[in-house]
């Protein structure tokens, strides 16, 4: 195969601390949409017993283990042995970026030195990640949008079948997006949309509302109109929203007259 055709080769770092063996299959199915999984590793104590799940999983997707037993309570040795080896497989130049699949904060300024020098993070982690090390990727995915469960697809709309956040809560996000790329019409191409996300924020991520592609979560949210330029692109703008109905004002209560009769007792008793 010609270089030039050859997909970038990422090397895939695994912290089996906190890492779950049921999304291995999603992983790197997830990888592959992006660059080839050339380096396939794995940090943990296997001796453990919370360990054993990964055992049939090492081999069926071509892992290799990397023990590290804990010696000494409370210090982390799979997490330096993994900082190690990705700085000794970015020093040798083979690879385009790296996978760090990890809930983990610890590996934020590792990720941040990797595109420093010029290679691409993907991060992989839960929705408990700290934003510090999120950011600190190019990408971030969610790993429960990586589960067996979430890959099932309703037959109609391309929903997936558990959203860990309502559509409604995407649409601000989309909005701010939509109002960086600043056309004169409103409208804007949904591809640019997409490139924009990326750059606003590292998690975003359609399955993450419930649909596994951004043209059905755009029409999902309800809060957009959508065009199509002669079969061609997609393009998007914000549905103007109906302006709120003044509250009625409360009517003032004058106070009452006093009878004329009351006026001549309270005459009379001057």
């Amino acid at each position: 195969m010609a270089a030039e055709n050859r997909l970038p080769r990422f090397a895939i770092l695994i912290d089996a601390d906190n890492t779950s063996p049921r999304i291995t299959q999603g992983l790197f199915e997830e990888v592959a949409r992006f660059g080839e999984a050339s380096v396939r590793r794995i940090y943990g104590d296997f001796s453990s017993p919370r360990l054993k799940s990964w055992a049939d999983i090492l081999q069926k997707y071509a892992i290799a283990p990397y023990q590290q037993f804990a010696y000494t309570s409370g210090k982390n040795a799979s997490d330096i042995a993994l900082v190690i080896d990705a700085m000794d497989l970015l020093h040798s130049g083979r690879f385009d970026g790296f996978c760090l699949v990890s809930s983990d904060s610890d590996f934020t300024r590792l990720a941040s030195r990797l595109r420093e020098q010029g290679a691409d993070v993907y991060g992989f982690g839960e929705q408990k990640t700290p934003e510090s090390f999120r950011q600190a990727c190019r990408r971030f995915i969610y790993t429960e949008n990586l589960l067996p469960e979430a890959q099932a697809t309703a037959p109609d709309d391309g929903a997936t079948a558990k959203a860990l956040q309502p559509p409604s809560a995407a649409v601000p996000i989309l909005n701010k997006a939509i109002a960086q790329l600043e056309t004169e019409d409103g409208w804007v191409g949904l591809g640019a949309v997409g490139q924009r996300l990326i750059n606003i924020a590292s998690d975003f991520d359609p399955r993450t509302y419930g649909h596994r592609k951004l043209s059905d979560l755009v029409r999902g949210t309800g809060a957009f109109d959508t065009d199509q330029l002669e079969g061609r692109f997609t393009r998007i703008k914000p549905r103007p929203t109906p302006p709120s109905e003044p509250r009625p004002k409360a009517r003032s209560r004058t106070p009452r007259r006093r009878s004329q009769s009351a006026k001549q007792n309270g005459s009379s008793t001057g």
